[in-house]
C-alpha cells in the first residue's frame, strides 16, 4: 500500500468520526456523548442483557457502567437482575427513555435522508457504505434460522430475482421458475437461513425436503460481503440442517451463467449429476451424499 492509500483510509476515518458526531459533547443536540446514545438505542433496539450489550459496543466494564449510571440518572432506564441468572442484569428503557430512543432515530433517518439528498449518485454512494460495513463487521455477521416468508427474506430473495435477471441473457420471471413453497423450507420438511449484519439481511439460502433428501435453493450473499465465504457458511448450515431432518442426500441447479456458483460446488465436493427437474432456468445439476 502506498502513501496516498494511506491517506485516502485516513481521511476517511477523520470525515466518519467528524460526521458522526464520535467528537461531540452532545450527540445530536441531544444532550449526551455518542456512547450513552448508543447504549440506548442498543437497548431501544431490542437488546436487554447488559452484558451483551456490553459487547455488541465493544465497551469495557467500567465505561459500561458509567454509561448505564448515567442513564438510569437520567430516568430514561432502569436495570434489574436477570431473572435466570442473578450474576448478569437485564436494562429497560422507561417511558421518558423510549421517547428518547424515538428522538433519536427520528433525527438519525433525517441526518440519513439528507445525506441521501445531497449526493448525486444514491446507489453507488449505499453500495460504497454496504462494502464498508460489511468489511469492518465481517466478524459479527449472524446466521439466524426463519421463516421464508419473514420480511427480512423477502428481501434477500428479491435481490435474488433481480442478480438473476440482470445476469441471465433471457432475464429471469420467477413466475416460470419452479419456486419452492414456504412450507416445504420449514421444519419438520426444511430449512431457510438469512445471514445479518448489524441487523441488515445480506444473504439468504433455503432447504427443500423431498422426504428423505432434500435441495438446495436461492442460495444468494450480498455484493458487499462476496469474498467472506459467506456461502460456505451458508453451505454449512444447510448440510447440518439436512442431517437432523434425516435427509441422506442433497441436490441442487445452478446456471452455467453463474460460474462462481458453479466453482463454489465443485469446490465443497458435490457431484456433478443429470437434470433432475423440469426447471427452465438451470442447466447444471449437482449432488452430495451425506
Amino acid at each position: 500500500m502506498n502513501a496516498i492509500d494511506i491517506t485516502r483510509i485516513r481521511r476517511f476515518h477523520r470525515t466518519v468520526t467528524r460526521e458522526a458526531g464520535v467528537l461531540d459533547q452532545s450527540f445530536l443536540g441531544r444532550g449526551r456523548p455518542l456512547g450513552a446514545a448508543r447504549v440506548l438505542n442498543a437497548i431501544g433496539r431490542g437488546m436487554s442483557d447488559v452484558a451483551v450489550i456490553r459487547d455488541y459496543l465493544g465497551l469495557d466494564s467500567g465505561l459500561m457502567s458509567r454509561l448505564l449510571r448515567g442513564l438510569e440518572t437520567e430516568g430514561l432506564l432502569a436495570t434489574t437482575p436477570n431473572p435466570g441468572d442473578a450474576r448478569r442484569r437485564i436494562a429497560a428503557l422507561t417511558p421518558a427513555g423510549q421517547a428518547e430512543f424515538e428522538a433519536y432515530e427520528d433525527l438519525s433517518n433525517e441526518r440519513a435522508q439528507q445525506l441521501l439528498d445531497h449526493h448525486p449518485d444514491t446507489d453507488a454512494l449505499l453500495a460504497a457504505m454496504d462494502l464498508i460495513a460489511s468489511a469492518l463487521g465481517q466478524q459479527a455477521i449472524a446466521f439466524e434460522e426463519v421463516d421464508p416468508r419473514d420480511p427480512r427474506a423477502i428481501w434477500c430473495l428479491e435481490q435474488y430475482f433481480g442478480e438473476l435477471a440482470r445476469r441471465f441473457e433471457t432475464g429471469f420471471d420467477v413466475h416460470l421458475s419452479k419456486d419452492p413453497e414456504a412450507a416445504t423450507m420449514i421444519a419438520p420438511r426444511g430449512a431457510f437461513f438469512i445471514a445479518l449484519s448489524d441487523g441488515l439481511p445480506v444473504g439468504c439460502c433455503g432447504l427443500k425436503g423431498h422426504g428423505h433428501w432434500g435441495e438446495v435453493k436461492r442460495l444468494w450473499v450480498a455484493p458487499s460481503t462476496r469474498g467472506m465465504k459467506l456461502a460456505t457458511r451458508f453451505m454449512d448450515r444447510i448440510e447440518t440442517a439436512a442431517c437432523a431432518l434425516g435427509h441422506d442426500t442433497l441436490r441442487l441447479d445452478t446456471n452455467s451463467q453463474l460460474p462462481e456458483a458453479v466453482a463454489l460446488y465443485h469446490r465443497l465436493g458435490w457431484t456433478e449429476i443429470d437434470r433432475f427437474n423440469d426447471d427452465p432456468y438451470p442447466d447444471v445439476f449437482f449432488e452430495k451424499r451425506l
